[in-house]
C-alpha cells in the first residue's frame, strides 16, 4: 500500500470498528420497548394501529373534503381530480423526521422521469397536522419546486392544509394509519406515496423514501389507464420521534443513518482494496519487466 494511502486505511478501519462495536445499541432503538429485551417483531406501542391498509386499493377519495391551499384558497379534493393521476403524500410539514425525506424523495424521483406536473398528473401533498397553516404549505412548496427543478409545472404541484375530518376522511379512503402522540406533540405515520387515478381511486402504493424512476413512471401510466394495482409487500418506515422522558424511540432515523454509513465505509473499503490490488499487480508488472531486460 502505498504512503498516502496508509492514513485513510487506518482511519476507515478505526470507524469499521467503531460502527460494528455500537451497531448492537442501535439495533436496540429499533427493538424498542417500555420494558428492556422485548422481540425486535414487537412494535412500539406509539406505532400501534399505525401503517397503510392496502384494502383501500381502489377506493375513492372523498371529492368533497375541504381543504386550503397554498394560497390560503379553499378547495376541495375533487379539484384535483378528473383529468390525470395525482400523487399523493400524506405528511406534515413541521416534523422532525421522515416527512422532508419524503417529500425530497418524491421531488428528486419526477425530476427524473419524462412525464411532467401539471401536463401528465399532478402532485397533492396533504398535511396531516390540522395546526398547520397554507404558509407553511408554501414554504414546503418552495422546497419541493427547487428539488423537481422543472419550470412551468407550478400548476401541477399543490400542498395543502385542512381541519381534522376533512384529514381524517382523506387519510381513511386511501388506507393512511397514523396518530398523534400529544407527551411529544409528533404524529406517528408510515413513509408511503399513494398513486391515484383519474377519477380519484387508489391505483398504487409505493413505500419508503426511496421511490424507483421506473416504479414511479409505471404507477403513473398504471393510473392513467384506471389500472389497479395489487397488494404488494410492505417495507415500512415509520416517522415518529425518541422521546428521552420516557425513553420510547421511533424506528430511528438515526439507525439508517448507521447502516447507510456501515454500507458506505464498507464500499470505500472495497474500493481501497482494489487500489491496492492493482498498485501491487502494477509493481509486479514493472518488476517483471525490469528483470526481463537484464
Amino acid at each position: 500500500m502505498s504512503a498516502a494511502l496508509r492514513p485513510f486505511a487506518r482511519w476507515l478501519t478505526g470507524c469499521l470498528a467503531a460502527l460494528s462495536l455500537s451497531a448492537p445499541a442501535f439495533a436496540q432503538t429499533i427493538q424498542l420497548a417500555d420494558e428492556p429485551g422485548t422481540p425486535a417483531g414487537v412494535k412500539v406501542a406509539g406505532l400501534t394501529g399505525v401503517g397503510v391498509d392496502q384494502a383501500k386499493l381502489n377506493h375513492q377519495v372523498p371529492l368533497d373534503a375541504a381543504f386550503v391551499d397554498e394560497h390560503g384558497r379553499d378547495v376541495t379534493i375533487g379539484q384535483y381530480i378528473g383529468e390525470r393521476p395525482v400523487v399523493l403524500a400524506l405528511v406534515y410539514f413541521d416534523c422532525p423526521m421522515l416527512c422532508s425525506l419524503v417529500q425530497n424523495a418524491l421531488a428528486g424521483t419526477l425530476a427524473i422521469i419524462k412525464p411532467k406536473a401539471g401536463t401528465d398528473f399532478d402532485v397533492l401533498v396533504v398535511s396531516i397536522n390540522p395546526g398547520e397553516t397554507p404558509a407553511q404549505a408554501a414554504d414546503a412548496k418552495t422546497r419541493f419546486v427547487t428539488q423537481y427543478r422543472k419550470p412551468g409545472t407550478d400548476g401541477g404541484l399543490h400542498f395543502l392544509t385542512g381541519r381534522q375530518a376533512s384529514i381524517a376522511r382523506l387519510a381513511d379512503a386511501v388506507g393512511f394509519r397514523y396518530t398523534y402522540d400529544p407527551a411529544i406533540a409528533q404524529y406517528a405515520h408510515p413513509a408511503v406515496i399513494t398513486v391515484l387515478t383519474p377519477t380519484g381511486r387508489v391505483s398504487r402504493y409505493l413505500f419508503g423514501i426511496d421511490y424507483g424512476a421506473t416504479d414511479m413512471r409505471l404507477a403513473l401510466i398504471d393510473a392513467s389507464g384506471n389500472k389497479i394495482g395489487s397488494v404488494v409487500d410492505q417495507t415500512l418506515l415509520y416517522c415518529y420521534h425518541y422521546d428521552p422522558s420516557t425513553g420510547r424511540y421511533s424506528l430511528a432515523v438515526m439507525s439508517l443513518v448507521r447502516v447507510g454509513g456501515l454500507i458506505t465505509l464498507a464500499a470505500l473499503g472495497a474500493s481501497i482494496g482494489l487500489t491496492v490490488r492493482r498498485q501491487r499487480r502494477h509493481a509486479r508488472a514493472v518488476a517483471h519487466t525490469a528483470a526481463s531486460t537484464h
